[in-house]
């Protein structure tokens, strides 16, 4: 039996929050940067989420000259992680692409029992915990102690999804801190590379009805534990834009 979904537990490892964050004011200026996988400081690394759980097999390739992140899942669930080794201030806009060549049989986000996706594409942000409702702050408190590491204030999930119209915003069934948002949803765009460019700030915004704090990393994940299916993505080209690029 399962004690906590992939999903809960992918974002409460995807970006920990490091000691003495800063405030939205104290982090780190907007850079405009790529996170190509091979490149050198974003530290890209594979996160399994559990002992109990098989892996997803994430490899690196080479495609038309690009670096690509491959991402294999057979009934499992992990993350492939960049934490930042500051809190940085969110950028206008993120870009990426990626690709999948089927949708996960019998997924849909909204069931607790269903939530696997092909592609998923994780931010996660710092803020004010202690302003949370007293039932979030018992969460966060059993995060960090399955964890070993506080969890990210927040998590915006973009994900491609088959049961909800395009930017719709499915809420976690197991915290308000995680939204996840489809940027695709159906079979429209399979097997092709889809390029997709976000407004962090907005998204936030519309997800959780407030400004978003500094980001404390970036993390994509394939996952098919729960319906045990199989499936793979493909992600590459992920970028921060700042106002003026």
């Amino acid at each position: 039996m399962r004690t906590i979904s992939g999903i809960a537990v992918a974002c409460l490892l995807v970006c920990s929050a490091p000691v003495g964050a800063a405030s939205v004011s104290g982090a780190a200026p907007c850079e405009a940067r790529s996170l190509d996988f091979v490149q050198k400081g974003v530290g890209w690394a594979h996160k399994p989420l559990s002992k109990l759980k098989r892996d997803t097999v994430y490899t690196l390739v080479k495609e038309e000259g690009r670096s690509v992140l491959r991402a294999a899942a057979d009934g499992s669930a992990s993350l492939y992680v960049a934490r930042f080794k500051a809190p940085t201030a969110v950028p206008a806009a993120v870009t990426w692409r990626w690709k999948t060549d089927a949708l996960v049989p019998g997924a849909d986000n909204r069931d607790k029992k269903l939530e696997d996706a092909p592609l998923r594409l994780l931010v996660a942000f710092d803020g004010d915990q202690s302003s949370l409702p007293e039932v979030e702050q018992k969460r966060f408190a059993r995060a960090k102690r399955l964890s070993g590491t506080a969890p990210p204030y927040a998590v915006l999930m973009y994900i491609w999804s088959d049961q909800v119209a395009v930017d719709s915003v499915i809420p976690s069934a197991h915290t308000s801190q995680v939204k996840m948002l489809a940027v695709a949803s159906g079979t429209s765009g399979l097997g092709t590379w889809q390029s997709v460019q976000r407004n962090l700030a907005a998204d936030y915004r519309r997800a959780y009805g407030a400004e978003p704090g500094p980001l404390l990393g970036v993390a994509v994940m394939t996952d098919t534990d729960n319906t045990g299916a199989k499936a793979v993505g493909e992600y590459a080209d992920i970028r921060f834009k700042c106002s003026g690029d």
